[in-house]
């Protein structure tokens, strides 16, 4: 389970398509900016806890640059990176409260896009500017059966 921004289908298509054709990518319908990683846990309290995060408002993201974690593969976020972070400790800071700790590593936004070794996908994922989006929800995610879920969204 976890908490995520879902970039809209539009963002996720334009990057997509400017991709290497041979890479080996994570399937688009996974694609998302992690919030917080939570594991296994209830989804009712979960629910409960989000459903009282103070938010800031709707925002503007877009996908830019990109980069790499050992071989894994992201694209990068620009924008109103102030209050992203601001969403994200809301959201952290209630669940913590709630008794659901999180993981408390700094906060990188980025979308993963492949687990594999890719020179070419980097170098393109590097030079990628995508179109601005606004951010006007999040989400709480369930992985099921390999895919994810929603199980409730939130307005900003």
């Amino acid at each position: 389970m976890f908490v995520a921004v879902l970039p809209p289908p539009s963002s996720l298509v334009a990057l997509r398509a400017s991709l290497p054709s041979g890479s080996r990518l994570t399937t688009a319908e996974k694609w998302h900016l992690t919030l917080v990683f939570l594991g296994e846990a209830p989804p009712q309290p979960v629910a409960a806890l989000l459903a009282e995060v103070p938010t800031p408002g709707p925002f503007s993201l877009s996908l830019s640059g990109g980069g790499r974690f050992g071989a894994v593969a992201w694209a990068g976020v620009d924008g109103d990176l102030a209050r992203l972070g601001e969403l994200r400790d809301g959201v952290r800071d209630a669940l913590t409260l709630g008794g659901f700790p999180t993981d408390d590593r700094p906060f990188h936004p980025h979308l993963t896009v492949s687990y594999h070794q890719d020179a070419a996908l980097r170098q393109a994922l590097a030079g990628y500017a995508g179109e601005t989006f606004e951010v006007t929800s999040f989400a709480l995610m369930e992985s099921v059966d390999g895919r994810y879920e929603q199980i409730e969204t939130w307005p900003l």
